[in-house]
């Protein structure tokens, strides 16, 4: 009877493949015993558009987010690699938990629109796959943004282009209507150049072009610098603020830019060579210039970062990074001045001032705004910076003979009662309290 049994769940199982490969998959799909569900897309397809990225043999360890899955044989092939994987797609599709079913696959399933996900909803990703998704999305931008926000290490992006030319000037055509293959759901073509430019515009720090396959780009976007930082002296940071409001608020909910004021030895630099990173991201300049004595430099504030405070440092090209300087993201006021206390360490703050004025206590801020700290014991040779209301202002001018330590403030500060404390080795003074005015 078992081996009656044996034979009917064979039979039954061969009966349920041929029905499935006749439903019109999108994908094909490899069962264990080497029967294929045929679908539009071979096998030998699907592994070609997945080998254009650099991924491993081997993820175990990691953990993949495949958005548009679809059929869900790259879910699949991920979780056959060792990573953990969620699949996402905006409707639910009934051959994905078939295949689920007949693969015994682990691969978590969520019904999604891409531009309403974010790291809040599922956490965040070593790998993230965006394949074949762009070009049906009316906000692709903002959707890159997201799958950014959820990208810890890469992500693999696949699209629909209408040149493949990465010298061309960046241009979309947008679908009204059925005009891409007759297609509702078609409403973007870029070329190549502008996929490229959307990639860097979401976020990622730095963004390869893989290959061309027919009308589909290959791009792999990167959340952090490749190069080096061990080399010559780092810049000299003098001043961080928000692009926009000058201050020092700054809010990964909101589509908030970092402008770094710093000088550099090298006198040709650009958007391709300075390299700003926060938290433990890396984010490309979108602007590059002279300002009065140094440069300044423009970045977009990361997407997922968490709230609380994150280091910011900037490199050159052929330079080390500068020390840390945190700031806060998505604080309130109240924990920006109730930041927790660190160990004290030797160093003392005596007396705060306004930087051009020296009126004890009072400090103006506006532009060319400063503040002066008057200290003891503070070390000679480790960089110190002066911390207000929690955020790092680095120090650009200090005197060990008189313990005079300057700070430039940003120019959007907003008057009120502040908190000044100097730290320096990881260890902070006593803090004293200031009135901010105008």
């Amino acid at each position: 009877m078992s081996e009656a049994r044996d034979s009917q769940v064979i039979a039954e199982n061969h009966r349920q493949v041929e029905r499935l490969s006749q439903l019109g998959w999108y994908h094909s799909l490899e069962l264990p015993d080497g029967r294929v569900i045929e679908g539009h897309q071979s096998i030998e397809n699907l592994r070609r558009r997945l080998a254009q990225f650099p991924l491993p043999a081997d993820l175990r360890g990691s953990r993949v987010l495949d958005i548009g899955a679809w059929d869900g044989w790259f879910s699949f092939e991920m979780e056959r690699r060792g990573a953990e994987v969620l699949a996402v797609d905006s409707a639910k599709n009934t051959r994905f938990l078939e295949a689920r079913s007949l693969l015994g696959s682990r691969v978590g399933y969520r019904i999604a629109d891409i531009c309403r996900l974010t790291h809040h909803d599922v956490g965040t990703f070593d790998v993230v796959l965006f394949l074949g998704v762009l070009y049906h999305l009316k906000h692709p931008i903002l959707a890159l943004e997201n799958v950014c926000g959820m990208c810890r290490d890469i992500a693999c992006i696949e699209s629909f282009v209408t040149e493949s030319n990465l010298r061309a000037i960046p241009v979309m055509e947008f679908y009204e209507s059925a005009e891409l293959r007759g297609q509702l759901d078609n409403w973007v073509g870029p070329n190549a150049a502008c996929l490229m430019a959307f990639c860097r515009t979401a976020g990622f720090a730095r963004v390869n072009f893989e290959s061309a396959l027919g009308e589909r780009a290959h791009v792999t976007a990167y959340r952090r610098w490749s190069h080096s930082t061990i080399g010559g002296s780092p810049p000299e940071i003098r001043c961080i603020e928000n692009a926009a409001t000058h201050d020092h608020c700054f809010s990964a909910n909101a589509d908030d830019y970092v402008t770094f004021y710093f000088s550099s030895a090298r006198g040709d630099l650009t958007c391709g060579n300075v390299f700003p990173e926060i938290g433990p991201f890396g984010s490309r300049p979108i602007h590059v210039a002279s300002a009065g004595v140094g440069w300044q430099a423009t970045c977009k504030l990361p997407p997922g970062l968490g709230a609380g405070w994150h280091d910011a440092v900037l490199s050159v090209e052929g330079s080390s990074r500068t020390p840390p300087l945190r700031i806060g993201v998505d604080l309130s006021h109240a924990e920006r001045r109730d930041w927790p206390a660190r160990p004290l360490g030797p160093m003392r703050l005596k007396s705060v001032a306004d930087g051009k004025t020296f009126e004890a206590g009072r400090v103006r801020v506006g532009p060319d705004s400063a503040v002066t700290a008057w200290a003891e014991d503070f070390p000679e040779s480790a960089p110190i910076v002066v911390r207000l209301n929690g955020t790092d202002l680095p120090v650009i001018w200090r005197d060990p003979r008189t313990g005079q330590i300057n700070a430039l403030l940003p120019a959007g500060l907003e008057p009120g009662p502040a908190v000044v404390s100097l730290a320096a080795n990881g260890e902070e003074t006593s803090r004293v309290n200031v009135e901010l005015y105008r």
